[in-house]
């Protein structure tokens, strides 16, 4: 950085220049800190040939008009030959005059005021040889920025004076682009319409107007050619944001807490500012500003809650600042995630389903979350905080008293301290403690399955440390019988990789695998025991209850294979009580189902043919009735079904194996 203010203070000190340099940079990447903090105060101590030079910055923002610019420049120099003001700003260390002085300064001078008795020294006034002027937000000014540029362009060729222009361009060729926009596509639309362009398919009509827009308009070209003749030398500006980073953080001095949290997770605050994408440390300050406030609320309400949550609070308002205020999405995207678990659930789907609405959660998740594991990592206070600027308690309290209920605090469970702190933040005294009492759990099944598979991962690695006295063959007997208890009761778990993942040990050992592999295997029994459950509760719905039945089949078996889990022949006994109707019905339904979804209910096909065998029997000598035929219509369906797997069922059972 350096390097670049030797170079601006190269041209200012050249004798004789026809030309402005332009400092380039990104929205809130510190152009304006760097101009006031480093370039202007190099400028005022310089002296050459006798004189000291004088900074004149002027911001173009919201500047309507060029008679506004020239206003602007008027008060900054005039000041400079009132005694008493330019006394009172040395002493106060005011660079600038702030705009609402500058009201008052134009209603002293409508009114025949003036600051002193003193009058105009018209040698200085026209003297330009020692002032250097800096234009600031040029791309956000309300003035067509080719007439700003030729209107600068007046001092520099004419006058001689030194003259910086800050900007971004990247959004000004944006805006060079984009500005009356309708107007020019509608012009356009006429001009090809009138060369008999508009109705040829050569090229296609989008691209047709965007050439003739271009062709007419071309804004960008005219920028090009007066940067040209006004602009001798660009500088990119490209700070090194660890160092400004670092800077941001002594503002934080008089917080001890705070800062000595700050400093210890500096890393953390750079990597996700540079995961954000942005260069824009205007954001960032605001984001550090929202810490402070939730770090002094935690500290206040819940005073020991642990650190992984605090770091995980910390990179969750820095990010969700980021998302919100770069313009990267709408703030509709978090609006209706109410909860950390509903965060979770979306994740996991947007995995299973896909779900392009969902794409975006798991996209910000793998960004800011990566190679960092933390259990909670959404908080909806702070999102709430973020988007509307109020800070709600009863949210914030929800928040944290799942918290403390779930990952959080002293009040913990020993297993949960172990599964979602760094164990060597346990204690000595307290490491032995927590040991004895979560194998005393695992021996009892206390936990589920996932948590127990879990647990070993961390107590295999503590044996292989010399942490813990028990050897991996005690301990593999006892995780395996606690596993055995806890299916009684586990429910099945459906996202075991993210579970997994969870684990907070790189050298996982491979006596793992056993492990996984009991545990896959009473996983998959839990997933049966699961279905058979939801068949019974779908299946008996039929006959009585068939709106409720297609409601369910519907949304939860069109791609699962139900029927592996219900006796064929009770489903039997149900579908020939049902009304003709609704044999029709669900007959459409298995023949819609397998058409869309034969290879997920691929499993349920040995019941299906059990089910076929039953009813051929149940058929066989019955007198044709409206009942027979729309059963003989649904056998039909069943092979029909059958027909698509004949060649990967290996036999039909005989009658006494149904019966």
């Amino acid at each position: 950085m350096e390097d670049l203010v030797e170079s601006i203070l190269d041209y200012i000190r050249s004798d004789y220049t026809d030309y402005a340099v332009m400092i380039n940079g990104e929205w809130g990447s510190g152009k304006t800190h760097f101009w006031n903090n480093k370039v202007r105060k190099k400028i005022e101590s310089m002296q050459l040939n006798g004189k000291r030079y004088t900074t004149i910055y002027m911001s173009l923002y919201g500047i309507s008009n060029l008679e506004e610019i020239s206003k602007k420049i008027f008060i900054e120099t005039t000041h400079l030959m009132d005694k008493n003001l330019r006394k009172f700003m040395n002493n106060n260390e005011q660079t600038t005059i702030p705009e609402y002085a500058k009201t008052g300064l134009d209603m002293a001078n409508l009114f025949g005021v003036t600051q002193s008795g003193d009058k105009i020294d018209y040698a200085e006034f026209f003297s330009t040889d020692d002032k250097v002027l800096c234009f600031d937000d040029l791309e956000r000014a309300n003035v067509d920025v080719i007439d700003i540029l030729g209107y600068i362009n007046n001092f520099v060729e004419h006058d001689h004076i030194k003259t910086i222009i800050i900007c971004n361009e990247k959004e000004l060729s944006t805006k060079l682009k984009s500005s009356n926009l309708e107007m020019k596509t509608f012009i356009a639309t006429y001009l090809l319409d009138k060369q008999g362009e508009l109705n040829k398919a050569d090229v296609p009509m989008v691209e047709k107007i965007q050439d003739k827009i271009e062709h007419v308009f071309d804004k960008a070209n005219d920028y090009e050619r007066i940067k040209e003749k006004l602009i001798g030398e660009t500088f990119e500006y490209a700070p090194k944001f660890d160092y400004i980073i670092n800077g941001i953080l002594m503002r934080y001095e008089n917080n001890p807490d705070l800062i000595r949290f700050l400093r210890e997770n500096t890393r953390l605050i750079i990597s996700t500012f540079h995961k954000s994408g942005t260069r824009n440390l205007r954001i960032l300050k605001h984001a550090l500003n929202d810490f402070k406030k939730i770090f002094e609320m935690v500290n206040k309400s819940y005073p020991n809650t642990n650190n992984r949550v605090m770091q995980t609070m910390l990179i969750f308002t820095i990010a969700i600042s980021f998302e919100i205020k770069a313009g990267k999405i709408t703030k509709d995207k978090f609006i209706n995630i109410k909860d950390n678990e509903e965060y979770k659930s979306i994740l996991v789907s947007s995995r299973i389903l896909m779900d392009n609405r969902q794409f975006y959660i798991k996209e910000f998740d793998n960004n800011y979350y990566y190679n960092f594991k933390s259990e909670y990592r959404f908080f909806k206070f702070i999102e709430y905080y973020v988007r509307t600027r109020i800070f709600d308690m009863k949210l914030f309290k929800e928040n944290m008293e799942t918290i403390r209920n779930t990952v959080d605090t002293e009040n913990l469970p020993a297993y949960k301290r172990l599964l979602t702190e760094e164990y060597w933040k346990i204690s000595d005294d307290q490491f032995d403690i927590i040991i004895k009492e979560v194998l005393e759990e695992v021996k009892e099944g206390k936990h589920t399955l996932i948590d127990i598979v879990k647990l070993f991962a961390y107590f295999s690695y503590f044996s292989r440390r010399g942490l813990i006295e028990y050897d991996l063959k005690t301990l593999k007997n006892t995780f395996f019988n606690g596993m055995n208890i806890a299916s009684l009761t586990s429910q099945y778990c459906d996202n075991v990789e993210d579970e997994l993942g969870k684990i907070a040990i790189d050298d996982v050992a491979e006596d793992m695998d056993e492990i996984l592999k009991h545990f896959h295997m009473l996983n998959e029994q839990l997933l049966d025991k699961m279905n058979k459950e939801k068949a019974e509760e779908i299946m008996k719905c039929i006959p009585m209850k068939m709106e409720q039945f297609y409601e369910k089949f519907d949304k939860q078996c069109m791609d699962m294979p139900i029927f592996k889990y219900y006796d064929p022949f009770q489903l039997f006994q149900r579908i020939s009580c049902a009304s003709n109707e609704d044999i029709v019905l669900i007959k459409e339904k298995l023949i819609d189902r397998v058409d869309r979804f034969a290879k997920e209910i691929e499993p349920e096909m040995q019941n299906i043919k059990q089910l076929k065998q039953i009813i051929e029997d149940y058929l066989k000598g019955k007198e044709p009735t409206i009942k027979i035929v729309m059963l003989n219509e649904f056998l039909s369906s069943l092979d029909y079904i059958l027909d698509k797997y004949k060649n990967k069922l290996n036999f039909l059972p005989k009658k006494d194996e149904i019966s």
